[in-house]
């Protein structure tokens, strides 16, 4: 049985954009301030911070500022998985003492960085044991905490030795399903009129 092209040409659309969307990196956002941390402090410091992690590549990537900060920083983490979204605290995750190359001894900066995490030294030892003893677990908690809102970007200070600035990470909205498929709708009515 054949089938007719604009039928067709809806499958293959419908097909891709499926494939499209489970293949793509997740990025997740958080402002970064003293009220966030557990328990809040009188910091005036603030930041921003974005992460995007890709599964399928075993990619971590961090672009993260700050300043104002009343200490001097001394590392840098993402903490995961809390009990309850948005709130309390949880172990490091990622790699000890901090974050390589984030700027230490400073009361402000930017730091960018990229991360390989099918690599063991991408993460906390005790989180990949607490999670099946592979990079694999590792990676499937923290995807699972950073989706349901249980994991956190938290700097340190000589201050505020437990975080100066924290900010819950939040899932940044990607286009829509729907709306990826409003947009081809369109195409694909041309296509069906042409072929006509």
């Amino acid at each position: 049985m054949k089938m007719p092209l604009p039928h067709g040409l809806a499958a293959l659309a419908l097909l891709l954009a499926a494939t499209c969307a489970a293949a793509a990196p997740k990025t997740y956002s958080a402002s970064l301030n003293g009220a966030a941390e557990m328990p809040p402090n009188a910091s005036p410091g603030s930041g921003h911070v974005t992460v995007v992690f890709d599964l399928s590549a075993h990619s971590l990537y961090i672009d993260a500022d700050f300043a104002g900060l009343l200490g001097h920083t001394t590392a840098a983490h993402i903490h995961c998985c809390t009990a309850a979204p948005l709130s309390g605290t949880a172990g490091v995750a990622t790699m000890l003492p901090t974050f390589a190359g984030f700027p230490s001894g400073v009361h402000a900066g930017d730091y960018y960085a990229s991360f390989d995490t099918a690599l063991a030294a991408t993460w906390n030892p005790a989180f990949i044991a607490s999670h099946g003893g592979t990079t694999a677990g590792a990676e499937a908690a923290l995807l699972a905490g950073l989706d349901g809102r249980r994991a956190y970007f938290n700097i340190h200070s000589d201050s505020f030795t437990s975080g100066e600035i924290r900010g819950n990470l939040a899932p940044v909205p990607e286009p829509s399903m729907g709306l990826m498929l409003g947009l081809g709708l369109p195409l694909l009515w041309g296509a069906r009129r042409r072929w006509r």
